[in-house]
Parts: structure tokens; sequence; C-alpha cells
């Protein structure tokens, strides 16, 4: 049971130390790395990102499906403007961190929202929960670590503490993924994955600035998804 559990959670757990390992590197050498460095790393972040993208993707068996509940998701998410809520909430918790006038509570805050809030932690998360592998998790850690670097030196230790919503964040996602993944066909985890994977090729193409795709509008593609194999005789 233990070892299940540090499977499910092993993706949230490698997380959550890169934030605190960049973090310390960055209060440590502080702003010394070249703007330009930073770009390359990014860049090649966002190819990996591409590549793990294209792979979930491949695992798609009913495109037709896939089509259907993208769209229909996207269309719930775009009325319920899911990505305008979340930058407002973005503004409003950095605005409380600010008149709270703690450095440290205001890197908390922001570090915290800029690593929880995204398409990459809910399907790295169900990743980790529904296939027990941890690869989008894993280029997140990288990702979230070199940023907790810039963050650390500028912020300042509160960095490092955003550690903790991350690991309670995607490790619950993982763990209610967990829970109910003996309930879903393998059909259904399939499609699954494969719109994961989309959504983060679309994670990839936007931090490479080729496109400015609304991924989060695309999340209830997920419940559209779970519906869909319990109601559609394809599953």
């Amino acid at each position: 049971m233990v070892l299940d559990l540090f499977q499910v959670l092993q993706g949230s757990i490698v997380n959550a130390v890169t934030i605190i390992v960049g973090g310390l590197i960055g209060i440590t050498i502080g702003g010394k790395l070249p703007e330009r460095i930073k770009i390359i790393m990014l860049q090649g972040i966002a190819l990996a990102v591409l590549i793990i993208g294209v792979q979930m993707g491949l695992q798609l068996q009913n495109l037709v499906v896939v089509i259907f509940c993208l769209i229909i998701g996207g269309v719930m998410g775009e009325i319920a403007d899911l990505d305008g809520w979340l930058q407002k909430l973005g503004k409003y918790l950095e605005k409380r961190a600010a008149a709270a006038g703690s450095g440290v509570a205001r890197a908390f805050v922001f570090t915290s929202l800029v690593y929880v809030v995204g398409a990459m932690a809910i399907t790295g998360a169900l990743e980790s929960g529904l296939l027990g592998q941890h690869q989008t998790l894993y280029v997140k850690s990288i990702l979230d670590g070199i940023t907790a670097v810039a963050f650390a030196a500028t912020m300042g230790p509160g960095v490092c503490l955003a550690a903790v919503p991350v690991f309670f964040y995607q490790g619950g996602i993982a763990l209610a993924a967990g829970w109910v993944q003996p309930y879903l066909g393998a059909a259904v985890i399939s499609e699954i994955t494969g719109v994961g994977g989309l959504l983060i090729i679309a994670i990839g193409l936007n931090m490479l600035e080729l496109t400015d795709i609304k991924v989060a509008n695309f999340l209830p593609a997920f419940v559209v998804l779970f519906v869909a194999g319990i109601l559609l005789p394809v599953f």
C-alpha cells in the first residue's frame, strides 16, 4: 500500500523537491544567469514538452469521440471563461499578498499560483494517477526548478514554500485519479491520455510563443470524456 501510494505521488514529490532546490540555488547565486541562457533552456524544455505531448497523443484510438469531447469541453470552458477566471484569481491573490507587506508571503502566493494554475499540473497529475507514469510532471519539475531559481533570486526564500501547495494540489488530483482508475476501461484511459497529450502539445507551442491557445478552457474535455465513457457504447 505504501509502495502504491509512493508510485502515484512520485511525480508530485519530485516536483516539490525541484522547486525547493531551485529556490535555494536562486537564493545562493542571485540573478547571475544571463537572459539568453534562460531563454535557450526554456526553449529546450518546450521542445521536450512537445515530444511528450506527441507520445501521449498517439495513444488515441477513437479520434471522432476525442474531437467531439474537445470541442464540447472547449466550448464549455470558453463560456465559463476558465482561463479568464484563473488570471483574475492570480491577480487577486497577488494583490492580497502585496497588501500583506511581507516579501515571503508575496513570493509564496505568487509562485504557488504560477506552479499550480495550468493544464500541465492537471494533465501531469492525471497521468500519474491513471497510468503510474510521470513524464509530464518530470518535465514540469525541470521547468519549475529553473523558474524557481529566477524567482528566488529576486523574491527571496518564500519561493521554496510553494513546494507545499504544489505537492498537495497535484498529489490530490493524482490520488483521485488513481482511485477511479479501476472503474475505467482501458479505452477510456487511452482517450484521456490522448487528450492530455493534445493539451500538452498546446502548452509546448505556447511556450515557444508560436500560439496563444487558452489551454485551461479545454480542461472540461476530461469531464466530457468521463461521461462519454459511461454513456457511449464505443468504450
